[in-house]
């Protein structure tokens, strides 16, 4: 039995730690907020090597958001243990968690974990998680959010997925990994371009445009069976696809009676509705979080701007004035703000209108953004940008401060899309 236990240990800090194989995703924080609450994760106790990995995991992901700086907690520290909390406060340490790992009598594990405000010394949580060895890594993303919620007031987005498309020497694959760049599969791979994925609201499918049929096609995508279904094959080009908030309706651009206009359609591809006409090009349609209305680029008034249009139909209204170039709209969890890609001085850049006010910041310093997309918490915006010729995604906070870079080896990644927080 103790064999088997070392021998299930050791496998799982493989899955843990092993390293970045090269179609994996890998991050590089680039910089980070300022303030940053000083937190202490300590060794769990239990299985040594599968205990310290797991609490690897949750350093980093803590360590990745910005919002954190680690303080070393010293020895490692059970769930069941009153933390030493002099001594965690001589070393800085504004909270800490701690916490357990035991094998249950089914043979899965129980890791339980406590939470502490080391100055007040009171405990801010004490939950706990029965996982299989395989899940250990997911467990731990959990235990992030918990600590990231407890301490932040908001939802930790850990255990969140992104879905990206990685092209190589004629192939392209649609990936789909943990927010962290790890556990990347393949959903589709094609000789053919695949772009605009986007999650449905409860994270069980991706809609996207495939060109396998030698034509833009929209699809959904079941990511559970892997069954997917034609959504929008319609005469000429069928593209840019955005979920209802509802989750079951789709914003589509199609051309199908003359020039890029705006559409819905049902998610099973039935009921389609023109909702905009124009004599421009529309598109790259985003609903509104409380689905009153779609956000969409439009050339209608001569340069490429934003308008946003009642999702029901009716006259469009401009939202963007600034500048002569602004595209790709795509409004915050909360719809108090709009990311969208900026034209700023012949550099292509990432930017955010507060939509009350209409104030709006430049976020980044890159110079050929794309395809922005919000953290279901609102946090942090998820982009592709080009790094020395090659297509990488980055990430960078709504305040501008905190960044990283997600790069793949040797190919180029595009297309990023932030899944839903997940319930």
């Amino acid at each position: 039995m103790k064999f088997q236990r070392l021998a299930l240990a050791c496998a799982t800090l493989l899955a843990l730690s092993a390293p970045a194989v090269q179609a994996q995703l890998t991050v590089e924080i680039t910089g980070a907020g300022t303030n940053r609450l000083p937190v202490a994760i300590a060794d769990f106790t239990g299985e040594r090597i599968v205990a310290q990995a797991l609490a690897s995991v949750v350093r980093a992901d803590l360590e990745r958001s910005g919002l954190f700086r680690l303080v070393d907690a010293g020895a490692p520290l059970a769930d069941s243990a009153t933390p030493p909390f002099e001594d965690l406060k001589s070393r800085g340490a504004d909270a800490v968690a701690g916490g357990s790992i035991a094998t249950a009598a089914d043979g899965r594990y129980e890791t339980r974990v406590r939470l502490s405000d080391v100055q007040k010394q009171a405990v801010l949580g004490n939950p706990a998680f029965l996982h299989s060895g395989v899940q250990l890594r997911a467990t731990a993303h959990r235990i992030a959010d918990f600590i990231y919620e407890k301490l932040t007031g908001e939802p930790g987005v850990f255990s969140t997925r992104i879905a990206y498309v990685v092209k190589s020497t004629g192939r392209y694959e649609l990936k789909i990994a943990d927010a962290d760049g790890a556990n990347d599969q393949a959903a589709l791979a094609s000789r053919e371009p695949i772009i605009s994925p986007t999650w449905s609201p409860d994270g069980s499918k991706l809609a996207y445009v495939s060109f396998e049929a030698k034509k833009p096609v929209v699809y959904v995508h079941d990511l559970a069976s892997g069954r997917r279904h034609v959504a929008a094959n319609f005469k000429g080009s069928n593209s840019a696809p955005a979920w209802s908030p509802n989750g079951k309706q789709l914003a589509v651009v199609l051309t199908k009676d003359g020039g890029s206009q705006l559409y819905l359609v049902n998610a099973d591809g039935s009921g389609v509705t023109r909702i905009a006409t124009s004599s421009g090009i529309d598109t790259e349609p985003r609903w509104s979080p409380d689905a009153q209305f779609i956000y969409f680029t439009s050339d209608r008034g001569g340069s490429p701007q934003i308008y946003r249009i009642a999702s029901t139909g009716g006259m469009a209204e401009r939202v963007t004035f600034e500048g002569s170039y602004n595209v790709t709209p795509r409004p915050s969890p909360d719809g108090k703000s709009l990311a969208f890609i900026a034209r700023n001085g012949g550099r292509f850049q990432l930017a955010l209108m507060d939509l009350a006010t209409r104030q709006t910041q430049i976020l980044t310093d890159s110079t050929k953004d794309e395809s922005p997309s919000f953290a279901p918490n609102g946090r942090m915006i998820l982009y592709a940008t080009e790094i020395g010729g090659r297509g990488v995604l980055a990430a960078v906070s709504s305040d501008g401060r905190v960044k990283q870079k997600l790069s793949v080896q040797a190919a180029d990644v595009r297309e990023p899309a932030w899944g839903p927080l997940v319930r």
